[in-house]
């Protein structure tokens, strides 16, 4: 498929740059993804919704204030000199860094900008005490990839918690602020490391979860740690081409159990975000020929969900609004199908409705 396929237009105006106050306030479409047929609705009314009988699915991770400014190590020792006024401004430009993917305890996968000027064994320093928090380039890769090994005086994590800003993603417009702590995290979050949030969740409070639960709703929880699978472009004019990023993810035993329950009395399984189906999907793509539709543990995901590929687990998707030509607006395309896809943000657009992170949402199913 061609990734022109998978554009449209959306005026800048459009894009959310700040939360609502009230997390289940956002509108939401209603999509029949048989008929393509919608309906015009908000977040708060999911439960009424619902038929009843449905296994909702959480991705539970954390998202960690992966994002770091820092400097290259030693810039303490260079004073600026009439001579060499350029080196000076060179040493002391800012580095950032954004964590992608956790490869050792002390060791990420990570972005750096800029990534031309950060060689294999080039050290970088963050925070203004000596040894709070550095890095050292162990291997680069693509796209400004490079592997850093990070060493702090008081722990990685103690020192991210001061020094890391929370990583919004590019199309806000503006710099973190206090609140992002709180509000670019889903109310369930329990533990782990993402770098972006699962978004779909972010509707959600306490007390819609106990509506669900009360209307005899079951819930169960997966945790993939969101990295670069999710937010890379594709960069591959023909979609088929693109490889996607490695995520990590985790099915508990009790979460295998409940789907496969569900599954087996006709029940419908409705994933909250992206993530969750690429988590589901992926499990039961590898477990596919086995007894079982899909097995507990650890793993990585490497599907690519596109138009034509078969959902094997997922009848529900609750879900944001997804860049043009992205991954996973070609994930939802293969859900909803292309067309119902597109028609359903036009009108989201024409309707005024919210897009992207802190955006609003749409129910497919």
């Amino acid at each position: 498929m061609n990734l022109s396929d998978f554009d449209f237009e959306l005026p800048a105006g459009s894009i959310a740059q700040q939360p609502l106050a009230e997390r289940d306030a956002s509108r939401m479409i209603l999509l029949d993804r048989t008929t393509g047929a919608w309906d015009d609705r908000h977040f708060h009314e999911l439960p009424t919704l619902l038929r009843g009988d449905e296994l909702v699915v959480l991705n539970d991770v954390r998202v960690l204030p992966a994002r770091l400014f820092g400097r290259r190590a030693g810039i303490r020792a260079e004073s600026p000199g009439e001579n060499n006024p350029a080196r000076t401004e060179y040493l002391t430009s800012p580095i950032e860094v954004l964590l992608v993917r956790q490869l050792a305890p002390d060791t990420w996968e990570t972005l750096v900008r800029p990534g031309r000027k950060i060689p294999v064994g080039e050290r970088i320093s963050f925070g203004e005490t000596e040894g709070e928090l550095e890095a050292r380039v162990e291997a680069r890769g693509e796209f400004g990839l490079r592997v850093l090994r990070f060493t702090s005086k008081d722990g990685f994590h103690n020192a991210l918690n001061r020094l890391g800003h929370i990583p919004l993603p590019p199309y806000i417009k503006r710099a973190d602020e206090p609140l992002d702590r709180e509000r670019y995290q889903t109310v369930y979050a329990q533990q782990g490391n993402a770098v972006a949030a699962p978004t779909a969740g972010l509707h959600f409070t306490p007390a819609i979860l106990e509506t669900l639960r009360r209307r005899g709703i079951e819930i169960a929880n997966v945790r993939l740690e969101v990295g670069l699978g999710t937010f890379e472009p594709v960069r591959t004019e023909q979609l088929e081409e693109h490889k996607i990023h490695v995520e990590s993810y985790e099915i508990p035993e009790a979460t295998s159990e409940a789907i496969i329950r569900a599954k087996s009395k006709n029940r419908r399984v409705l994933a909250v975000g992206t993530t969750v189906v690429r988590a589901l999907e992926d499990a039961a793509e590898k477990a596919s020929g086995g007894k079982s539709l899909l097995s507990p543990g650890k793993f990585d995901a490497n599907i690519f969900l596109l138009p034509g590929k078969r959902f094997r687990v997922v009848d529900q998707l609750l879900t944001n609004f997804h860049l043009p030509r992205s991954s996973l607006l070609a994930l939802v395309a293969a859900f909803a199908g292309l067309e119902n896809t597109l028609r359903a943000y036009r009108h989201a657009v024409e309707h005024g409705y919210r897009f992207y992170s802190y955006g609003d949402c749409m129910l497919i199913r």
